[in-house]
């Protein structure tokens, strides 16, 4: 009885190495440095984000600095569907301004604080908070914040936007908001 012990001992313990190892394998990540961002809006099908033709509205960045936005002033919140984590189109220009903003000045810091609406169990509310922040900072690393600048983090359902019950108030609760640091 006391080999068969030590066997499986032995074969859960080659397990879990084995599993361990593949996990690592499977997160490795690949480099988005000069990766390019396609446009999903109908009407500049293909259009690359960030290029000097000005699609999307937001001001150029120079080396300068002299064409960014006003980084006081910047737009901060970014409104979810129920139960999603999807940054939608219509906020793709606070995501890319601010990534620009970042980008010119890497001493900038941003905390991405994710939030949710009142329905739902306070688990699921803090994990789907917790998407919503990584999503957005996911979105300014690729258009060219650094990593380093960002903090994503969920308040989940504690720290509603709007008090009460319905669509009205639901909808203000579901966001990220881009705090400077």
């Amino acid at each position: 009885m006391k080999a068969i012990s030590s066997v499986l001992t032995a074969v859960r313990c080659g397990l879990s190495i084995a599993a361990l190892t593949a996990l690592v394998a499977g997160c490795s990540s690949v480099p988005l440095e000069g990766a390019s961002v396609e446009s999903r809006n109908a009407s500049d099908k293909g259009a690359k984000s960030g290029s000097s033709s000005g699609e999307s509205g937001v001001a150029g960045v120079n080396a300068g600095g002299k064409d960014l936005p006003v980084w006081g002033k910047l737009p901060r919140l970014v409104y979810f569907d129920l139960d999603s984590f999807v940054v939608k189109d219509e906020y793709l220009n606070v995501v890319e301004s601010n990534a620009r903003a970042l980008a010119a000045d890497r001493s900038r810091r941003l905390t991405i604080a994710g939030h949710t609406d009142e329905r739902g169990g306070r688990e699921y509310n803090l994990a789907l908070g917790q998407k919503r922040a990584e999503s957005v900072a996911k979105s300014l690393t690729v258009l060219g914040a650094s990593a380093n600048q960002l903090e994503a983090v969920s308040f989940g359902k504690e720290r509603p936007a709007v008090s009460g019950t319905g669509e009205e108030a639901w909808e203000k609760n579901r966001r990220a908001e881009l705090n400077p640091r």
